[in-house]
């Protein structure tokens, strides 16, 4: 039997009709939602209000807070209010302008006498130290500073050949992470009484340059703001000594615990320093957990020189065995000085 019909099966097709993403609603609770936490963020940010460890740790993921906060822009936009739609743009713009800076370099003028900083945590000593001699023997830099320094990583850079290249020191090695301590290939002179030192030792030396010149090199390692330390941690950054505008020149090189996102670092270079990264237009370079699993994720090791001193390079090397990057600093001294 023929049961054919010429009668449609199944009525109309019905083609749903797609909205562009740009034309969706998006409620207005979820847009307050997604854009408090990041406007909260910028207000402590930039009225420096992290108070406590935790806060102090987390201030340090501020460049990709500011990467985050796009999503949130975007969400109070398609939410069409006005008033969440106003605080997304000034929480975007106020984090966007906390970091961009550091993407852009500073004129620095010719001249002047070049001098190089290199700046290492060992953890522990646990670095691999030949790679250490390496850089120094590569690229000669005036003065070495070393965190993280025990009696066994002395013996072992002496051994890779430091002894010769850098025989001049002031040591204050330890076998823990206090251990700290300033090589050169010109003269170190112990500078004792320059500030309270508040956590792991941190030496500081005056270096006389051929022709008389003179620098302060300071070894800065304050203890990390974890727990309780985190009182020392912010005062032993606020007892490290102030930029001179005359004199010998001074420099700030180490494991500082701090990104430029914390106020306590951003209240020492306003006391007459400039941050080499951030002046060379890499202060976004992580240089901390190096060789793990995940890449370096923070700024933490820095070089500060004094205002008179323009940062002419800045450079970030991996050494195996710790997990912080060494950091590698030419400034310029004017001559005269």
């Amino acid at each position: 039997m023929d049961t054919r019909t010429d009668t449609p099966v199944g009525g109309d097709i019905v083609i749903p009709s797609r909205v562009p993403l740009l034309r969706r609603r998006v409620p207005g609770k979820l847009a307050w939602l997604a854009v408090t936490p990041f406007a909260a963020w910028a207000v402590t940010r930039l009225a420096g209000l992290e108070r406590g460890s935790f806060p102090a740790q987390i201030m340090t993921a501020t460049p990709y807070a500011a990467v985050g906060s796009l999503l949130p822009l975007l969400l109070a936009a398609l939410s069409r209010r006005k008033a969440v739609s106003a605080v997304a743009v000034v929480t975007t713009a106020a984090l966007g302008l906390s970091v961009l800076p550091r993407l852009f370099a500073e004129h620095a003028a010719p001249g002047g006498r070049p001098f190089t900083v290199l700046s290492t945590n060992l953890l522990f000593g646990k670095a691999d130290l030949a790679t250490v001699v390496g850089l120094v023997r590569r690229y000669r830099p005036d003065v070495l500073s070393t965190q993280e320094l025990t009696p066994s990583a002395v013996t072992e850079l002496d051994a890779a050949g430091l002894k010769e290249l850098m025989p001049h020191r002031v040591l204050e090695d330890e076998w823990s992470a206090s251990g700290s301590g300033l090589f050169s290939s010109h003269p170190l002179t112990r500078l004792d009484g320059l500030f309270q030192v508040i956590g792991h030792n941190m030496p500081a030396a005056t270096l006389t340059l051929p022709g008389g010149a003179r620098v302060e090199v300071v070894d800065v390692h304050p203890l990390p703001p974890l727990g309780r330390q985190v009182t020392a941690w912010a005062e032993g950054l606020r007892a490290l000594p102030s930029g001179p505008s005359s004199g010998p020149f001074r420099i700030l090189a180490g494991d500082f615990n701090a990104s430029l996102d914390h106020v306590e670092m951003r209240r020492l270079l306003a006391r007459g320093y400039r941050d080499a990264g951030d002046a060379t237009g890499r202060g976004l370079i992580p240089t901390w957990p190096a060789n793990k699993r995940v890449p370096a994720l923070i700024t933490i090791d820095h070089v500060l020189a004094d205002l008179r001193m323009p940062v002419r390079d800045y450079r970030v090397f991996d050494v195996p065995g710790t997990d912080h990057r060494a950091v590698l600093t030419t400034l310029s001294l004017p001559e005269g000085n």
